[in-house]
C-alpha cells in the first residue's frame, strides 16, 4: 500500500476581449468543478488529462498550455484508493462469491484485513461533500495489494481556441454536467479540494494563466 494513485486536473482557459476565462462545470450533486480524473493503468498523464478534458467537456482540439506541477495528497484515517479495477468478494477468498466490482480510482473505507484481503465499503451520498443520507453502499473483501493511501495529482494548463457556446450540457459518468466559462478574476465557488488545487497552482507555484 505504498503506491500512489495517479490523477490529473485540467485548467482549461480561453482568451476573450474581457480577459481570460476558465472552463468549469456544475455537477448535479457535487458542486462546481474542474475537469479531472484518474490516469488509467499504463497511460501517460499528458494523455490522461487530454482524455479527461474531452470526456467531461465534449470539446476537442485542446492545446497544451503548460504542465504546471504535481501535488501529493494522502487520505485521512482508514480511507483508501482502489488502484486497479477489482472484483469484490463475499469473503477473504478469491473463490468466494464475486458479487460486485470496484473501478480504479474510487475511494473506500477500510475496516479490517485478513489473509491478504481488506474488508472495505464504498458509499455514495445524496450530495457531496455533506450528504443527508447514503443512497448506495457496497461492502466486501478486496486484495490488499490493490489499495493505496495517497494520490499524486498532475496539474495541466490547457487552452481552447475553438468555437463553442457560453454554456452547454453533457452527459458524463451517468450524470448531466452543466458547463460554462467563468472569468478568471471572478470565479464562482468551486468545491473545496479543487479550490485548493487552484490555489496551489497560482499561490504556491506562482503559475499565471493569463
Amino acid at each position: 500500500m505504498d503506491y500512489f494513485l495517479e490523477k490529473v486536473t485540467a485548467f482549461v482557459t480561453r482568451d476573450t476581449e474581457h480577459g481570460p476565462q476558465l472552463l468549469l462545470f456544475e455537477h448535479p450533486v457535487a458542486g462546481i468543478q474542474l475537469p479531472a480524473g484518474t490516469v488509467e493503468e499504463g497511460e501517460l498523464h499528458l494523455n490522461a488529462v487530454l482524455r479527461e478534458a474531452t470526456e467531461e467537456t465534449g470539446l476537442h482540439g485542446f492545446s497544451i498550455g503548460q504542465y504546471i506541477g504535481s501535488i501529493d495528497t494522502c487520505l485521512p484515517k482508514d480511507l483508501r484508493f482502489i488502484l486497479r479495477t477489482t472484483k469484490v468478494y463475499a469473503r477473504p477468498d478469491c473463490q468466494s462469491f464475486d458479487w460486485a466490482e470496484f473501478r480504479r480510482g474510487i475511494s473506500v473505507s477500510c475496516h479490517r484485513t485478513k489473509d491478504g484481503y481488506s474488508h472495505v465499503t464504498y458509499e455514495e451520498g445524496d450530495q457531496y461533500p455533506n450528504p443527508n443520507y447514503i443512497t448506495y453502499s457496497i461492502t466486501g473483501w478486496v486484495p490488499s495489494g490493490i489499495l493505496a493511501k495517497c494520490e499524486r495529482r498532475y496539474l495541466y494548463h490547457l487552452t481552447y481556441n475553438g468555437d463553442c457556446s457560453e454554456q452547454w450540457s453533457l452527459h458524463c459518468d451517468n450524470h448531466l454536467f452543466h458547463l460554462f466559462w467563468a472569468p478568471l478574476e471572478d470565479l464562482p465557488c468551486i468545491i473545496k479540494c479543487q479550490q485548493e488545487w487552484l490555489d496551489y497552482a497560482t499561490k504556491t507555484l506562482g503559475y499565471r494563466f493569463g
